[in-house]
């Protein structure tokens, strides 16, 4: 008798907040299969759009029925377990992933802004690997790989020919930002990559009933990593394995939380305005070098605003 397609395990975050190591962790579990980023099987319902924001109405009955039949097949591919999947884009797209996966088990990550930025900026100077150019490609359907061919060579010409320092774009790909990087500097650009899917994630999981998705805090699952998996099995209905506690007390770091340091503290003083209110949100608090950089800029500009009158 053929399997039917298991509840799959969906996690959702921002690139570069931790669902990977989160979802590494998880895939010890004999009875879950991890499936890593298939983001152009999320956008086979348009994959000519400028960003990455879908809506429930997006889910037609074909994509629906599409990327249900792949999940499908990864999971008979892989001893007919339970997939987990994450594709940090579809912090834009939930309720078009929910549409899609009604009966899926849900986990949210979130990461501190400053360490999200400092991550993301880097991310920005690089070129997609062959072996990531690989991985889209398997899931896509032939009918639509000429849609990414030309980013692909666009990456390629801008960093190997032309030398640019940074991608045309990387990441999500929120509304507008197309119109953002010609207009603003990276910096107010990353921040605004956290800050807009944040902003739209939390009205969309608003919408979910209560208890539906395990929230987390990349900065909590990194001290105690064991305590949160506990968390997350309970939540998907598994049990806590000596394999992943092992996994998770060996492949966990917390050495990556102070890299934000890099930045001058008066560049991330400038692009406060934009991130500041999602901060609030989620309980983080603006660094006192950081604090001390604004009253600084702030007293500045009073001083020249003082002599013009």
């Amino acid at each position: 008798m053929a399997s039917e397609l298991k509840p799959p395990i969906i996690i959702l975050g921002n690139t570069r907040s931790g669902t990977t190591i989160v979802q590494k962790v998880l895939g010890v579990h004999p009875d879950v299969v991890a499936w890593y980023e298939p983001r152009t099987l999320w956008l086979v319902a348009d994959p000519r759009r400028k960003h990455d924001e879908f809506g429930e109405s997006d889910a037609t009955e074909p994509v629906r029925r599409h990327i249900r039949e792949q999940f499908l097949k990864y999971q008979r591919q892989h001893g007919d377990r339970i997939v987990v999947e994450k594709t940090p884009a579809n912090i834009l797209i939930i309720p078009y992933v929910r549409a899609i996966f009604p009966e899926a088990t849900y986990l949210f990550v979130v990461r501190d802004p400053f360490a999200f930025i400092s991550s993301v900026e880097l991310k920005w100077q690089r070129t997609l690997s062959t072996k990531g150019i690989r991985r889209r490609l398997q899931s896509t359907p032939v009918t639509q790989l000429h849609h990414y061919a030309g980013r692909f060579v666009r990456q390629y010409v801008d960093k190997r020919i032309l030398g640019r320092k940074y991608q045309a774009v990387w990441g999500p790909r929120y509304r507008g930002m197309d119109e953002d990087v010609r207009r603003h500097d990276l910096l107010t650009v990353i921040a605004r990559q956290w800050a807009v899917p944040s902003k739209k994630a939390e009205e969309d999981l608003a919408l979910f009933e209560p208890g539906r998705v395990l929230r987390l805090r990349y900065e909590d699952f990194v001290q105690n990593p064991v305590a949160d998996m506990e968390r997350i099995c309970a939540h998907c209905g598994l049990e806590l394995t000596g394999e992943m506690v092992r996994a998770a007390n060996e492949w966990v770091k917390s050495d990556r939380l102070e890299k934000w340091r890099r930045f001058d503290p008066r560049d991330l003083a400038r692009i406060l305005p934009e991130i500041e209110g999602e901060m609030r949100r989620h309980g983080y608090e603006i660094p006192p070098e950081v604090a001390q950089a604004r009253r600084a800029i702030s007293s500045v500009s009073n001083t020249i605003a003082e002599q013009v009158r």
